[in-house]
């Protein structure tokens, strides 16, 4: 029990490690918000809700989060888009475990990453229009963005930014699930 424990914690420290630095690597997506960048850091996340559970993933998604405001800083000071990036990996991970878990074959993670990217895309437009965008401007002292702004920054930013994002991501989980299945479900069992 304890060795599996702490195999669970080095595992999940490794995952972390491997999510901040493909955090480093994003980019923006042109004709989007320059704020909005792309980013494959949920891949380990995934991996980790699949093998261990979804705690291990929410861990996962923390400690790159945490890691990322740490090295990177913030312009406002408070980890506004680091809180933003943490509900989007929830918010596309859990789906995924959850169906997954249910149907643990291709069609199964297809249909899970479907629905992580629905409920990403939708997710994250309701809380940036309630949550974040009004964090964003109180803290970096602009002016609110109120009516047509921000329904505009909602619809045409934030929207379809998270469902490129999702089809990136989904495309990048599903191409490395065909090579990576058999040993996903061995860490499942010796997780379990």
């Amino acid at each position: 029990m304890k060795n599996n424990k702490l195999r669970s914690m080095i595992v999940i420290g490794m995952l972390s490690s491997i999510s901040f630095v493909l955090m480093l690597l994003n980019f923006p997506l042109p004709a989007l918000p320059p704020f909005l960048k792309v980013d494959f850091s949920d891949v380990p996340a995934l991996i980790a809700a699949i093998t261990m559970g979804p705690v291990a993933g929410i861990l996962v998604a923390l400690f790159k989060n945490v890691l990322y405001w740490i090295f990177s800083g913030s312009p406002t000071g408070v980890p506004v888009g680091e809180m933003a990036n943490f509900a989007t990996s929830i918010l596309f991970m859990l789906p995924v475990y959850a169906i997954y878990r249910k149907i643990s074959s291709s069609k199964g993670l297809l249909i899970g990453l479907v629905a992580g990217v629905l409920a990403m895309t939708i997710g994250m437009s309701v809380l940036n229009y309630f949550v974040f965008l009004p964090m964003y401007t109180y803290f970096l002292n602009a002016p609110a963005l109120t009516g047509s702004a921000m329904r505009d920054t909602i619809v045409l930013g934030i929207l379809p930014f998270n469902l490129i994002k999702g089809i990136l991501l989904s495309a990048v989980v599903f191409m490395l699930f065909k090579t990576m299945k058999t040993w996903l479900d061995k860490q499942r069992v010796q997780f379990s």
